[in-house]
């Protein structure tokens, strides 16, 4: 008897899933809702019957459950990166060209495919069953939205083994995708916040944002988010030797991937797919804001590597911001962490994007100046990349757009602090150097709690002004001294919620060095710079006393950024606030990089697809034996490693001289 129940429930969990499929990722529904509502109901009931025959991959495990206390973090199986932007063709062509330069190649096949305007999420299967959600949260670490993501109709909640196999992809695997509101479902969720008298979302994006973390599913499944998978990995690393044919075997394997793609031969095909969908953009029920070209095959990507933020093997295209004309009606100056002070435009508000816009920035007084723009004038805003809104011309002087009358400058004194602003020769930006000025300090906190910096998650804008202001946080390490006394005396600010606060304060003293370093606000030392100069130290100590010329042995560290750190460790001030973070218990100590020394001061170069490692496999080789691996070929290269369909780079070796090799050879002079 219990037998026939389960053959039955599993029948109609069958049917359920071919109709959701047909339904929400091919959109050709076999049957109408009257008629599946009946299918899913008979399931619900065969369920409630016998709850021990209930599975996490039953349809009916869609629906939203109970509110959760909050998110876990969850590390990434490799980095969540985001892509480097070009806004034109020149740009484009030249991204192109350096493709050709750092691969020998002068074919390349691209995939374009629509950047759809929503957020990055990893989905991970076990035996073809969803086991997990993931955000993209920094890169490196996000959050698990498991139960959010379970209310999406378009993810599959397990495909049968022998899909898989037929599509090519394994049982355990991952998918990043895009998750995106679409049109018809924001303005619904939108008229439903309005008659509740509830803040409406600005765009899709930020409603997809919002709903993801919802701590009750149930409003997630009633939104109607969407979910275009664009990348298939196998224990973190890509599967398949062709980015068009991950794209089939995830549609073969049941996800919802975007149709609107194309293969191409070169950049001119691509640049012809742009311009088509930026002519249709405004037809698709959802939001795009450019197009994504990726260097197809699977080696090209492993030989041009990423930079430390993005991948050299694709580029996003950015359309065209969206723009509106205001009218300005003042100038106030903002004081940022690094005390420059920088010209914000008080517009009379405008909808771009689907988002009211009453402040855009100026830059700084040169582009002022360039812009010729007067308080008053009617001026063009844009949101640049569709977030950042900025002037960026002055509407000329007609019966409809007067023009203004009153000039801007920039004032003497920071206007936060009253120190006199200084201007430094050869430098736009005007600065406040008063080291206690309350602007650069909340600048700074915030800096320091963000999330790809020390995450303390609830410290945000409104919370660090009211700590600052309040004099409860004087410089960072003052974080650490919190109690939950100090924040239930601020606004809004109840128990559970202090004490969450607390708890990420806590968690936050084991992120490694190199977030330590980055939060410091080094001038020019950027997340990258931070991870190197934890790598070549190991600890803060021997930073801090390091000189201008060790500084500029560590990898990407140049003479300003070597002179930017020792000015900032030579000032009392700042070794006392390192002294007292670790003190508090932060990491100031990390696994110091150790690199031999049988090749240093030897120049590589790797060219063409090697046998037997990846490119980074290789780097990585040479680069612990002391060696340094550069993208281009001169005449102070002494090697270049030469692997199959090595390009013009093995063309270049041979014109100066320089000895070429092969990765045994490689191997033989690393050293095995």
């Amino acid at each position: 008897m219990a037998e026939d129940v389960g053959k039955k429930i599993e029948s109609l969990r069958e049917k359920v899933r071919h109709h959701e499929y047909l339904y929400y990722v091919v959109d050709h529904p076999e049957i109408g809702d009257a008629e599946f509502d009946k299918l899913m109901q008979q399931l619900k009931n065969l369920e409630a019957a016998h709850p021990q025959l209930i599975t996490a991959d039953s349809p009916t495990q869609r629906v939203g459950g109970k509110p959760r206390a909050g998110f876990v973090k969850v590390p990434h199986s490799s980095p969540m990166l985001s892509l480097d932007n070009t806004y034109n063709e020149e740009e484009l062509r030249a991204w192109e060209r350096r493709v050709h330069e750092l691969s020998g190649r002068t074919e390349v096949d691209y995939v374009c495919e629509l950047k759809l305007d929503g957020m990055s999420l990893a989905l991970i299967y076990e035996d073809g069953k969803l086991m997990r959600g993931i955000t993209r949260g920094d890169g490196s670490v996000g959050e698990d939205v498991t139960l959010n993501v379970r209310t999406v109709r378009s993810v599959p909640l397990s495909i049968p083994r022998e899909k898989l196999k037929k599509a090519g992809i394994p049982a355990d695997f991952e998918v990043r995708g895009e998750l995106l509101m679409p049109l018809a479902a924001f303005k619904k969720t939108n008229e439903e916040r309005q008659s509740k008298g509830l803040s409406l979302f600005a765009n899709p994006r930020n409603a997809t944002a919002g709903t993801v973390r919802r701590l009750e599913s149930k409003v997630t499944a009633e939104r109607g988010l969407d979910y275009f998978p664009y990348m298939l990995l196998r224990d973190g690393r890509t599967h398949f030797d062709r980015h068009w044919k991950r794209l089939d075997a995830l549609a073969a394997a049941g996800f919802k991937v975007n149709q609107n793609r194309k293969l191409v031969q070169n950049i001119d095909d691509a640049w012809a797919f742009i311009q088509e969908w930026e002519a249709k953009r405004d037809s698709l029920p959802y939001e795009i804001d450019g197009i994504v070209i990726k260097a197809d095959r699977t080696a090209l990507q492993d030989e041009l590597g990423f930079t430390g933020k993005a991948p050299r093997w694709a580029i996003a295209y950015k359309y065209a911001a969206r723009a509106g004309i205001t009218r300005l009606e003042g100038i106030r100056v903002q004081v940022g962490r690094t005390g420059k002070l920088t010209p914000v435009a008080g517009l009379v508000p405008v909808p771009i994007g689907g988002t009211m816009v009453a402040n855009a920035t100026l830059h700084n007084m040169n582009e002022i100046d360039r812009l010729g723009v007067k308080i008053g004038d009617w001026v063009r805003v844009e949101r640049g990349g569709d977030v950042i809104p900025k002037v960026v011309e002055v509407i000329k002087d007609d019966e409809d757009h007067p023009r203004g009358h009153k000039s801007f400058h920039m004032p003497e004194k920071c206007p936060v602090c009253g120190t006199k602003v200084v201007r430094t020769e050869g430098e736009v930006d005007y600065r406040c150097v008063n080291a206690n000025c309350p602007a650069k300090l909340r600048e700074t906190v915030l800096h320091f709690a963000s999330r790809g910096v020390m995450n303390i998650d609830g410290m945000g804008d409104a919370l660090v002004t009211q700590l600052t202001e309040r004099g409860l946080v004087k410089n960072v390490a003052d974080i650490y001294k919190l109690t939950k006394d100090d924040l239930l005396s601020l606004e809004r600010m109840g128990d559970k919620s202090a004490q969450n606060i607390l708890e990420e304060i806590e968690a936050s003293k084991k992120l490694p060095l190199e977030r330590v370093i980055y939060g410091l606000g080094i001038r020019m030392v950027g997340e990258r710079t931070a991870q190197f100069l934890a790598e070549h130290f190991g600890s803060m100590e021997a930073l801090e006393s390091a000189g201008v010329e060790e500084l500029q042995d560590v990898n990407e560290v140049g003479p300003r950024i070597a002179e930017s750190i020792v000015e900032f460790f030579s000032i009392a001030a700042n070794r006392k606030l390192v002294e007292r973070l670790g003190e508090a218990g932060l990491t100031l100590t990390g696994q110091k990089k150790q690199r031999g020394t049988k090749l240093a001061g030897k120049t590589f170069v790797l060219t063409g697809t090697l046998a037997h490692f990846t490119r980074d496999e290789a780097k990585k080789m040479i680069e612990d034996a002391g060696g340094k691996v550069t993208g281009s070929v001169s005449k102070k290269t002494d090697y270049v490693v030469a692997g199959a369909d090595a390009g013009s780079k093995l063309d270049k070796a041979k014109e100066f001289g320089v000895k070429v090799m092969d990765e045994r050879e490689m191997e033989d002079i690393v050293g095995g």
